[in-house]
């Protein structure tokens, strides 16, 4: 085993998982208010120096995590294997979870056959480079592989990790409404209607992504998960005069809550799931959670 047995409090879980999302919120307006650089004179610049600061942020959460827990052993595939970083059963991590995410999407699948629709076309590169590399990636290590492993080192039960990572997730999405009302020039109606739907998805996607992650002990499993919804948007649950759409949908739920969990078994994903460290919640899952379901 790689760490103490003490673990850690929950306030300082708690306390490190506020400021990391703070920060990671924060740090985005550095460039400006603190290092007072000049406005941005285009996009691409404004969102190179948000991607710059990004990595910042998550270098800075992960170095503070790896700190935090009580780690015996500093060997690289050890301090990896802490936030889910991992070469074993790399595959399942990926495709059955995005097989999984997919589901809901049915619907918003046929949508795009139907109208032959490419998301991509006309995108510009700094917009997919934010979309499905940088926000997915910067969100999903700190977010999950440092906030999960904290609160259930410090004795969280998976449950209230699963639900607790989400709030902090969507609270880091609060500054938009910033953006919208001040940037776009959104009405203070508009802005928070818009918001307040980001902050709910947030919430959902950010209880599944948490999910998969203590499932399966492989942050590739919520990053490619992250991506996909990223790409496909929130799911469509109606098109007008296209029932199949509607019918597709319907059948992508039943499908998704049929194989949440049969799809995400900890056993498919590990060798094995005893003796291990605090910070892998599967461990933990199949003593204290399965057994109730």
């Amino acid at each position: 085993m790689a760490v103490d047995d003490e673990g850690i409090s929950t306030l300082v879980a708690v306390a490190s998982c506020v400021a990391m999302a703070l920060f990671y919120v924060l740090i985005l307006y550095a460039p400006t208010v603190i290092v007072r650089l000049p406005s941005a004179s285009s996009f691409s610049e404004f969102m190179i120096r948000r991607f710059i600061c990004a990595a910042v942020s998550t270098v800075a959460s992960l170095v503070f995590t790896a700190f935090i827990l009580p780690i015996k052993s500093w060997e690289a595939s050890l301090i990896l294997g802490v936030y889910g970083i991992r070469k074993d059963h790399l595959w399942q991590g990926v495709v059955y979870p995005l097989l999984l995410t997919s589901l809901i999407y049915s619907g918003s699948l046929v949508s795009k056959l139907l109208l032959l629709l490419e998301s991509l076309t006309g995108a510009s590169n700094v917009s997919v480079w934010r979309n499905f590399v940088v926000a997915p990636l910067t969100e999903e290590l700190v977010f999950r592989a440092c906030m999960i492993p904290l609160l259930l080192c410090a004795g969280f039960k998976i449950y209230s990790a699963i639900f607790l990572c989400p709030i902090l997730f969507s609270l880091a999405h609060l500054n938009h409404f910033r953006e919208m009302y001040i940037r776009h020039n959104r009405s203070y109606l508009k802005a928070s209607l818009i918001v307040g739907l980001q902050l709910g998805y947030t919430v959902v996607f950010g209880s599944y992504a948490s999910f998969l992650y203590i499932r399966t002990g492989h942050l590739a499993a919520p990053l490619f998960a992250h991506i996909f919804c990223n790409y496909m948007g929130l799911p469509m649950l109606y098109a007008q005069g296209k029932g199949l759409v509607s019918a597709a949908f319907l059948v992508g739920v039943v499908g998704f809550v049929s194989l949440l969990f049969p799809l995400t078994k900890p056993l498919m994903y590990n060798d094995r799931t005893n003796d291990c460290p605090c910070w892998l919640g599967y461990c933990l899952w199949d003593s204290n959670v399965q057994s109730h379901l």
